[in-house]
């Protein structure tokens, strides 16, 4: 082989080379732009499954999209148990987490927030016939159905001599109050409301009022800036642009509050 065949051989094995690395670059950039979004799909209308497709559909689900679009990115959005969301993102199985998931100082300890894009009060559903519980100063004694790491089981561990029973998703506590097994779920008010309308109409009836109103959050991994930046960017846009008002209006039938 002369010289100048070497040279040629050479050269192309450089270019396919060169070729092959910025085609891997490439991928790595597009992965990048993939955000991998948590929730768990039984808290409609935030987030729930689809009856004949299965897809995942709700406000959160809306919400998180549409801020990816603003921000040039994608979800990828899987179906998790309410409390394996927060240790998916210290793990980085997860990017993002959003569920219906009010901000507090223990959460807060673990994960950074987004700011804030809903408002949400807890409330009390009973069965329809249930005439004992009207308020939550009612609770004393009773049993207490909530989902595991909620907001709900948080206030519940406070009510004196409640015997609080919880569960990993938050339709196997409606479930178990429909059977008589508890004498009350304690759970964010819009989807106590959507239970109530939906698959709990006849069953059970929202009673009282609303416990402390909290903001919800899109959690992050603590420290992941970059990310949080974005997510708060991008949310910042829908809420100026009108997607916000839309999807919010879609889900909950009326207009979003006025921001302070």
């Amino acid at each position: 082989m002369n010289l100048k065949r070497i040279t040629a051989v050479v050269g192309a094995f450089t270019l396919i080379t060169s070729l092959f690395i910025a085609g891997c670059g490439s991928n790595t950039t597009n992965n990048d732009k993939v955000w991998r979004v948590g929730t768990d799909a039984t808290y409609a209308p935030f987030g729930f499954k689809e009856k004949n497709t299965g897809k995942l559909d709700g406000f959160d689900i809306d919400i998180i999209t549409a801020i990816a679009k603003e921000e040039g990115a994608e979800v990828d959005i899987q179906n998790l148990n309410f409390d394996a969301l927060l240790p998916a993102l210290q793990s980085n199985t997860l990017d993002i987490a959003i569920s219906d998931m009010t901000i507090s100082e223990e959460r807060a300890k673990s994960v950074d927030f987004s700011n804030p894009y809903y408002i949400a009060g807890s409330g009390l559903v009973v069965n329809t016939d249930n005439t004992n519980i009207t308020s939550f100063k009612d609770l004393e004694g009773k049993r207490i159905g909530v989902s595991i790491g909620s907001t709900g089981a948080e206030i519940a561990g406070k009510i004196p001599n409640a015997d609080v029973r919880q569960f990993n998703l938050i339709i196997d506590a409606f479930l178990e109050l429909q059977n008589r097994g508890v004498d009350v779920v304690i759970n964010d008010t819009p989807v106590n409301e959507f239970y109530v309308a939906n698959k709990g109409r006849g069953i059970a009836k929202v009673v009282g009022e609303d416990y402390d109103a909290a903001p919800l959050g899109i959690a992050v991994k603590k420290g992941n800036t970059e990310l949080l930046d974005k997510i708060n960017s991008g949310l910042a846009k829908i809420k100026e642009n009108g997607k916000y008002r839309e999807i919010y209006k879609k889900w909950f039938g009326k207009e979003p509050p006025v921001e302070q």
